[in-house]
């Protein structure tokens, strides 16, 4: 049997697990390659109707926010956040949840101004695949995410978090982005994001989205 994106799908059926306000799990059954009923499960943020098995589209849920500063040598917004999942804080980029209605520039723009006190001006150029959306975790999850660039200008501040947040906003410039990377805690998107920004340079922040083929 094939799906909406013309594969072969190997479900069965999907149950609902939990009833939760932002993140549930579910129960997959399958058919493994030896014609055997298989059990999995994942979590997701969507609704039953909106879970990408029924779907298969790739609207980001989420994104996260590459953004310099506007100066002579750009500095690199980061949080150091606590999460509850390992109980530690952890470097990251900002990031968040689309609302509904809202492009992942608006989405970029509320969340750095949420999180950090900062303006967030898009950067739209680049190649377009560079900002496209891609699946975080798909092992555990059916969320996909994207990546917003940009510039960022004012004072850092946390005096929009809630309670419930615990951030510290990082102004990095290239010698704590390199001590980080070495010693601290990060995400494996903001990683990747990092190395790009220890080889970027001050005229041309946003070179590497070019992501031009050696001549």
């Amino acid at each position: 049997m094939k799906n909406e994106s013309g594969h072969e799908t190997h479900i069965l059926s999907a149950e609902r697990q939990t009833d939760n306000p932002f993140l549930n799990m579910y129960h997959l059954t399958f058919k493994d390659r030896a014609g055997k009923d298989g059990n999995y499960y994942f979590c997701t943020r969507n609704d039953d109707a909106d879970l990408k098995i029924r779907t298969h589209d790739r609207k980001p849920d989420g994104i996260c926010i590459y953004a310099v500063t506007k100066e002579p040598s750009p500095r690199l917004v980061l949080v150091h956040e606590y999460r509850f999942p390992i109980d530690d804080y952890i470097f990251s980029l900002p990031a968040g949840l689309i609302d509904p209605g809202e492009t992942p520039g608006e989405a970029a723009a509320r969340e750095m101004e949420e999180e950090t006190g900062l303006t967030f001006t898009e950067y739209t150029g680049g190649e377009a695949f560079c900002r496209g959306s891609f699946f975080l975790a798909p092992g555990f999850s059916d969320e996909p995410g994207c990546a917003v660039f940009g510039t960022v200008s004012g004072t850092p501040s946390g005096k929009d978090n809630e309670s419930s947040e615990f951030i510290e906003i990082h102004l990095a410039d290239k010698k704590e982005v390199r001590r980080i990377l070495s010693e601290e805690r990060t995400s494996v998107r903001t990683a990747f994001l990092m190395w790009n920004y220890l080889n970027s340079s001050a005229e041309a922040p946003f070179r590497f989205l070019d992501c031009r083929e050696d001549t």
